[in-house]
């Protein structure tokens, strides 16, 4: 596949120039890989300057609109890209020489040149830079300094610290990049049993394996990368031998059940609803649109780059398992309809912050079946806020492909926290319902629908997002409290709780 590969035609529809740059930038890694379209691009400048006259003009001018809008496009994500960022720089240098680009596009070649500038473009053989910063996943924070700092995006040369357990749950601490293979976490952990006190012939033949706090267990292939990302709420990473794989348990719930009342009592919903958007329009600014054709697409890139998209969707789990929890955890049965209350209230504002996001999350947490079947605690409530949840409730009926959502989101100026699994199911539904190429031909509408959809991502975060948030005496403690749910993520265990509290509800 080329950049001279014919393409099927769109039916009923001309697309502007830059749309179908932003199109085949947003997409190409379906039918091309990026380092490859670069390579093409690059070949197709060169062959351009062998022509005379305007036509050869007018394709070097194309191929630096193609570059400028990718580079556009990509930013940060190039500095993982060792590959990517020798082409650009051999591309970008034969364009700068070029005197007639200079003096016809002056303005366009200067642009090119701050871009690359801005990129700090990845070059196998320049100086590394500096250690970076060892960061910490947001499940993780126990600490509130950190825990309350702006979030940053996450890149797979990060650094991160990561516990990996033993089956009989002492562990080691380890350092390791956020796109470590399962190979290379195992050499790390190897290496410090060999340097700790730990008994010999431990590090044998060693296998990682996820355990959930449910006590499901996933053996990881050494060739797997990315791996942290992907693990549960409560789930954590165990080095064992094989003979050991079927004797590994979960580690103990870290949420003792203990009389008295949680944070969530002390804080007032218009707090705790303005302090969820805050943070996760944090998270979602993070997440770079192609992550979302990545997680869809399966890294066709090359690599899969989604660890920002992933820390969302395991924010948007957890915030669903802390609604659960906290009213299971509740003994009184008052003072759970009075958190009932509380949560729809929370739902309430969070839509108003068009935080839908959040918003979903909460109702399906009251949604939860360990929830919902306390028929004595939700006939506590008073009928208002029965009927409020109702109405709530449809707004995530999934009836109609999700008809009520879509129309609310539909009538929503930016800036919008929108539900972002829905987003991936579109694209699922867009890549599994057509074919990316088409009797040899690159399906053209189906890229174009694509980007359509991740272009809804830039439309929602084109404003900045301001909230009114009062610097309350606890406005920190809250900040820290809604950044560091500690949740109860098995839902066996949520049943028990739930059947103690109301031990015939139906």
């Amino acid at each position: 596949m080329t950049l001279e590969s014919p393409c099927k035609p769109l039916s009923q529809e001309s697309l502007s120039v830059d749309i179908l740059l932003d199109d085949i930038v947003l997409t190409h890694s379906l039918f091309l890989p990026t380092e490859k379209f670069l390579q093409e691009l690059h070949q197709y400048f060169v062959w351009a300057g062998g022509m005379e006259g305007p036509e050869g003009l007018g394709r070097k001018q194309a191929c630096l609109a193609m570059l400028l809008h990718f580079l556009d496009t990509y930013q940060g994500l190039l500095q993982e890209e060792e590959g990517a960022g020798r082409i650009i720089k051999d591309l970008y240098l034969l364009i700068m020489k070029d005197e007639s680009l200079y003096q016809d596009l002056r303005d366009d070649t200067l642009r090119l040149h701050q871009l690359v500038e801005t990129v700090e473009l990845k070059i196998p053989e320049e100086t590394q830079p500096p250690s970076k910063q060892v960061k910490p996943l947001f499940r993780h924070f126990r600490r509130i300094d950190s825990c309350l700092q702006t979030r940053v995006a996450f890149r797979g040369s990060d650094e991160i610290f990561c516990r990996v357990y033993m089956p009989d749950h002492s562990y080691v601490t380890i350092r390791s990049r956020l796109s470590a293979s399962v190979q290379d976490i195992l050499g790390s952990v190897t290496e410090k049993l060999q340097y700790s006190e730990e008994p010999a012939g431990r590090e044998d033949s060693l296998i990682l394996v996820a355990v959930a706090s449910s006590g499901e267990k996933v053996l990881l292939q050494p060739t797997e990368d990315c791996v942290f990302t992907t693990l549960g709420i409560n789930s954590h990473l165990f080095a064992c031998t094989r003979d050991s794989y079927e004797a590994l348990v979960p580690l103990p719930e870290e949420i003792q059940v203990s009389p008295g009342d949680t944070e969530i009592h002390r804080v007032e919903p218009e707090d705790v609803a303005n302090h969820l958007t805050a943070f996760h329009w944090e998270l979602f600014r993070c997440v770079h649109e192609l992550e979302f054709v990545d997680y869809v697409f399966h890294g066709e890139r090359g690599r899969r780059e989604t660890a920002n998209l992933e820390l969302l969707l395991q924010r948007c789990s957890e915030v669903t398992h802390w609604v659960a929890t906290e009213v299971l955890l509740c003994e009184a049965a008052g003072k759970r309809a009075q958190l009932l209350k509380k949560f729809i209230k929370i739902a309430a504002i969070c839509k108003q912050n068009q935080d839908l996001l959040s918003f979903y999350a909460v109702v399906m947490g009251l949604d939860n079946a360990a929830v919902s079947r306390l028929r004595l605690t939700w006939e506590k409530l008073p009928g208002k806020f029965k009927n409020l949840f109702r109405k709530l409730e449809n707004l995530t009926d999934p009836c109609r492909n999700h008809k009520s959502y879509r129309e609310v989101i539909s009538k929503m100026k930016p800036p919008v926290i929108p539900f972002v699994p829905l987003i991936l199911k579109d694209l699922t539904f867009l890549h599994e319902g057509s074919k990316t190429l088409v009797d040899g031909l690159v399906n053209i509408e189906k890229l174009h629908s694509v980007a359509e959809k991740v272009r809804t991502v830039r439309k929602y975060r084109s404003r900045p997002l301001c909230l009114d948030m009062e610097a309350s005496p606890h406005h920190l403690q809250t900040k820290a409290y809604v950044r560091q749910f500690q949740v109860i993520d098995n839902q066996n265990l949520l049943f028990e709780l739930s059947y103690k509290l109301e031990a015939n509800s139906q």
